[in-house]
């Protein structure tokens, strides 16, 4: 399974309960865009562009736009930063007690990426993975 070990299944069972009694974090869903993307790529590859994403726009103290720093569409880690109020420091202090002002831990970013591979995972159950063509050049 590629979400962290660190991460239980009983603590995201919680989560998610929790998430889905928020009207406006239970209306995310992937779009056509993210569902082929997620068809196209490895877990592994996803989940290293997820950590990214994570890392220089999530784990400063002081992000930049902090409030506007993540995108809605476009990728499937935006979209489940939403959905799981992983977006902005406000938010994820709000549902996950990760206090703003100061960098993330490893053990936090952590976390946070666990989470959110956690809901493309249960987001993406029914997706078939696409033919890939191989390297020509």
């Amino acid at each position: 399974m590629w979400i962290l070990r660190a991460f239980s299944e009983i603590v995201w069972r919680e989560l998610k309960a929790r998430l889905a009694r928020s009207r406006f974090r239970s209306r995310f869903r992937l779009g056509p865009g993210e569902l082929r993307q997620l068809a196209e790529k490895s877990p592994t590859a996803l989940a290293g562009e997820c950590e990214r994403f994570l890392r220089e726009r999530l784990a400063p103290a002081f992000p930049g736009h902090d409030g506007r720093q993540t995108p809605w569409r476009g990728h499937p880690c935006f979209v489940a930063q939403h959905a799981t109020g992983c977006c902005c420091r406000h938010c994820l202090a709000r549902w996950h007690g990760i206090p703003p002002g100061r960098e993330l831990t490893a053990g936090e970013l952590a976390y946070v990426l666990a989470v959110v591979l956690a809901w493309i995972r249960d987001q993406s159950e029914t997706t078939v993975a696409a033919p890939r063509t191989p390297d020509l050049f």
